[in-house]
């Protein structure tokens, strides 16, 4: 498994559990050095301890010479990064390549090469070539195989899967990849055998398609608070429809993370260079930039039309609960927004502050979320993470200088923060304000 990000170490780990013989390499010696030592580099539930139940029986190892890898394995999976190109949203795809050139290099015997990293279509048509371009002599089999993995349930996500994905044109692959998989057929995951371009382009359809549900669903909250309904019941009554269903239609800040954002750009870059555009997926981009400002100017105006000179404090840094994954997070433009409006930002994350420092250096850390409510003019939740679900409002009514909930998650019942006397601000839901 090359790369042993969050892609790579989460299919590597899982994937010796099952009883293959799993070698993680990557060339950040620290990274692999930490790993040795049972130190993680992200945070995701029960990843550490299958790391060191692996290890322990001798199915996991972590290397960072390719030499010491490649030439001994049926099966080499590419699991390295594909940002996003700044300047021309495409992803970027060096990190990719890169790695095709050094496992043509070391490649023995015949070879399965699977891209498991999010890649545009006609990746693994590239990546094939590089390699018979840097060694002749190679036999190999380019496939591609697509994660589908939510961070802070990506282990149940590999172990569970509701379906597995693999593109196939060298039909020596097919039973290789089959054998690979075959111990989660007992949970019955169906095994799709596709064409590579077919598999690529699913990954980011899917990414597409939820990205678009999330954006329709905040539009929709828009309109409830304009017209008087409530989103969560039109969520709800949407959701029960089976055609539809309820995941992915809870109003919020907007969508980030390190796929949605990225994936969502890639495939419209894509779409525009094949002279068949997106529509759709174009103004979901659009739309869910813009939106995570307007939360921002949200808590502007429940704050009296000004933040100037005032406090709030954010609970919740992470794109989302259950990881320490700051990328995109709607909270660093909420933050930067208010930051520029004249606020002074006192924060709190279970588990991303050490990355989030890196992205929001300005702010004031604070050890939990009743340190983060001293002295401020709003409190602002942006991240469910479950340890906000039962905040002691008593508590916080005491700390605060001004008793002000911004609820950009929908999480408390507006009577209940009421009774402890304060303005309660939420996204898409009737009688948006309640004053006790």
């Amino acid at each position: 498994m090359i790369g042993s990000g969050y892609v790579g170490l989460v299919s590597g780990v899982c994937l010796a559990e099952y009883g293959h013989d799993i070698v993680c390499m990557d060339k950040d010696v620290a990274k692999i050095e930490g790993l040795r030592a049972g130190k993680m580099p992200i945070f995701e539930p029960g990843l550490e301890e299958m790391v060191r139940d692996n290890v322990k029986a001798g199915r996991l190892r972590f290397s960072t010479d390719m030499a010491d890898c490649v030439p001994d394995c049926e099966v080499v999976f590419i699991g390295v990064g594909t940002p996003t190109n700044k300047e021309t949203g495409h992803a970027d795809l060096k990190y990719v390549y890169a790695v095709a050139e050094e496992i043509a290099r070391h490649v023995k015997d015949f070879t399965v090469v699977v891209t498991k990293s999010t890649v545009p279509v006609g990746t693994g048509d590239e990546v094939e070539r590089i390699i018979a371009r840097t060694n002749p002599k190679a036999d190999v089999a380019v496939v591609s195989n697509p994660e589908f993995l939510r961070e802070g349930a990506a282990i149940k996500d590999f172990m569970i899967p509701n379906r597995i994905v693999v593109g196939i044109e060298d039909q020596r692959a097919r039973p290789v990849m089959t054998e690979v998989y075959r111990p989660l057929f007992i949970n019955q995951a169906p095994l799709m055998i596709t064409t590579r371009r077919t598999s690529e382009l699913i990954k980011y359809a899917a990414n597409a398609f939820l990205a678009m549900k999330i954006t329709y669903i905040n539009e929709m909250a828009d309109l409830c608070e304009a017209v008087g309904a409530n989103v969560q019941e039109v969520a709800r009554g949407i959701g029960l429809d089976n055609r539809i269903g309820t995941k992915f239609l809870h109003a919020g800040p907007g969508y980030g993370g390190s796929c949605f954002p990225k994936d969502t750009l890639a495939l419209v870059k894509t779409a525009q260079e094949y002279h068949a555009p997106i529509q759709l997926v174009e103004a979901t981009v659009a739309v869910n930039e813009s939106r995570k400002a307007k939360m921002a100017h949200k808590v502007i105006k429940a704050a009296g039309g000004t933040v100037a000179g005032k406090t709030i404090a954010v609970l919740g840094l992470t794109f989302k609960p259950e990881t320490d994954d700051m990328r995109d997070s709607p909270a660093i433009v909420i933050i930067e927004e208010l930051v520029k409006a004249g606020a002074t930002i006192r924060g709190y994350d279970p588990e991303g502050m050490e990355n989030a420092r890196h992205v929001l250096p300005l702010i004031t850390y604070c050890d939990g979320p009743y340190q983060a409510a001293e002295g401020a003019d709003a409190v602002v939740i942006v991240t469910e993470w479950n340890e906000f679900r039962a905040l002691d409002l008593k508590r916080i009514k005491v700390a605060v200088k001004t008793p002000l909930l911004v609820d950009l998650r929908n999480i408390y019942r507006k009577d209940e923060v009421a009774r402890h006397g304060f303005r309660y601000i939420c996204v898409g839901r009737p009688g948006e304000e309640i004053t006790a």
